[in-house]
């Protein structure tokens, strides 16, 4: 899938830990590295508004789309897919 996924930016920028968003949003820590790792197949409209309330940002500083095969990672994300939220 073309979607990249850029929840390590925003972490950087904010200087929080995957545990502390995973807390601050509800999700386990594996779930969210499912999704911060472009892993999952699917992501809830609330999760994801949980994840812009956190990290206080848009969704499209956390998502953004890649044509195939740019850089290798649209394959890396169908690999292994899971539903996050």
């Amino acid at each position: 899938m073309p979607i990249a996924v850029d929840i390590d930016v925003m972490l950087a920028r904010r200087k929080m830990s995957v545990g502390e968003l995973a807390e601050r949003v509800g999700i386990t820590p594996a779930n969210l590295a499912v999704l911060k790792n472009g892993r999952a197949k699917a992501v809830r409209f609330a999760t994801l508004a949980a994840l812009c309330e956190a990290l206080e940002c848009q969704p499209g500083d956390l998502l953004r789309w890649e044509p195939e095969g740019a850089d290798g990672a649209a394959g890396a994300a169908d690999a292994q897919g899971a539903g996050i939220g």
